[in-house]
């Protein structure tokens, strides 16, 4: 008689009902990789009477009671597609306290307590997997972790969240003002409501910080990284990128300083050239360097229901892997508790764009330029590109500099009384794919 390893899932929403679509098309092929019968006997909603009657859950459990799934001792795997941090997080750590293996596609909770539920698994002889978590249907953290252990990575940079990669490939391809490509993102569905998670960066930071955790093999969280958004994007910026040569896109960046790392969220003007450069849509990207791969990418679909379960499925497979063969627990990612020093970002080089708004007078761009060499910048490029009223808008592209003399600038440009406004300031990433 074949061996059944059974399973319970928590949430059934996007991700829970591609999950459960993903083991129903596949069981066969699935099973037979295993040599075991592959069960999905609960699932856990808030509101188990919608979904009793549909037929994907056919012979399933429905419950919204989370006792029932810890008091099963026949359920090995617990697959938690929920998201957020509470309950999720209690019901992770009392699954792995009783001994039964999770499987999670939860960045944020992964982002903050990563480590910490890694060292409760070992603890507890059983496997925590969470390759979902970045990346969607993208293998990269197994990969990060496994294929690329015999490097040391040295940087790390991502277009990691599909809503913002959506909305500047609508303005760079349609010419979409930054509102109009929002609203078009919100209505079909790659953007929420309340689209701050995504524009401000934040979503794209909690993803970074486990690509970092495993990458360089650090205790790294959340709030270690710096996050800057894409909400002061308009079309002029997408405009005067493309006429330079370049793209714009939200990176997420990590950087092997020194002794440390530095952890960046920010958007940046990226060559035309540069493999990130030609990912568009909602799409998701990771660029990894290693001493001794040099350069890869990992490029697929960023999100959505079958993708993201397909991950989910390669941890639950993974998973009943080391049970069938007694080694769950062991050879985890993420198993580095140790904290890595950080490189100050303010000490990072780089090239900047600047997009004013001055008096249209004479010797103002003299007094801008006075301001840029009192603090060691040197101005590549400057451009006039529109005149109206009484003012003129000026581009100018700025040498490699330190973030912190960037700031400096950007203080004393806002004190000088012919410059009406900074529009805009960003990053230009180098043609050498740094």
């Amino acid at each position: 008689m074949m061996k059944e390893i059974n399973i319970a899932l928590l949430g059934f929403g996007t991700v829970g009902s591609g999950t459960a679509e993903a083991l129903n098309r596949n069981r066969e092929l699935i099973e037979s990789q295993l040599g075991c019968q592959v069960n999905l006997k609960t699932v856990l909603v808030r509101h188990p009477e919608k979904y009793a009657q549909l037929d994907i859950l056919k012979g399933v459990r429905v419950t919204s009671d989370y006792q029932e799934i810890l008091s099963d001792s026949s359920i090995q795997i617990v697959i938690e597609v929920m998201g957020g941090i509470h309950p999720a997080k209690e019901y992770i750590y009392a699954a792995l306290q009783r001994g039964i293996s999770v499987v999670s596609a939860n960045k944020d909770l992964v982002a903050l307590y990563g480590p910490e539920i890694i060292q409760i698994a070992l603890t507890h002889h059983v496997n925590f997997s969470c390759e979902a978590s970045v990346g969607g249907g993208i293998p990269i953290l197994q990969p990060l972790h496994d294929s690329l252990a015999g490097n040391r990575v040295d940087k790390i940079i991502g277009i990691v969240n599909g809503t913002t990669n959506y909305i500047l490939t609508n303005m760079t391809d349609n010419g979409a003002s930054y509102e109009d490509a929002l609203k078009e993102a919100q209505a079909k569905g790659f953007a929420e409501a309340d689209p701050t998670n995504d524009v401000c960066g934040y979503d794209a930071a909690r993803k970074l910080a486990i690509l970092t955790s495993i990458g360089f093999r650090a205790n790294v969280t959340f709030d270690d990284v710096l996050v800057e958004g894409i909400e002061k994007i308009q079309q002029e910026d997408v405009t005067y990128a493309r006429d330079m040569g370049y793209v714009i896109k939200l990176l997420a960046v990590a950087l092997r300083e020194g002794d440390g790392v530095a952890l960046n969220v920010y958007p940046a003007f990226v060559p035309k050239s540069h493999p990130l450069a030609s990912v568009k849509g909602a799409y998701n990207a990771i660029y990894v360097v290693g001493n001794v791969v040099d350069d890869v990418m990992f490029y697929g679909q960023g999100a959505g229901s079958l993708p993201t379960a397909s991950a989910v499925m390669g941890d639950v497979i993974s998973t009943i892997k080391h049970i069938s063969n007694g080694s769950a627990g062991t050879g985890m990612i993420m198993t580095d508790i140790q904290r890595i020093p950080f490189y100050s970002s303010l000490k990072l080089k780089d090239s900047y764009y600047f997009r004013l708004i001055v008096d249209d007078v004479t010797g103002v761009l003299a007094s801008i330029a006075r301001i840029f060499a009192d603090n060691d910048i040197s101005i590549n490029e400057v451009v006039q590109k529109r005149r109206f009223e009484k003012f003129a808008e000026l581009m100018l592209i700025v040498d490699t500099s330190p973030r912190e003399n960037i700031l400096r600038v950007e203080d004393a440009l806002k004190n000088l009384p012919t410059v009406k406004s900074i529009a805009n300031i960003i990053r230009v990433m180098n043609d050498d794919k740094k």
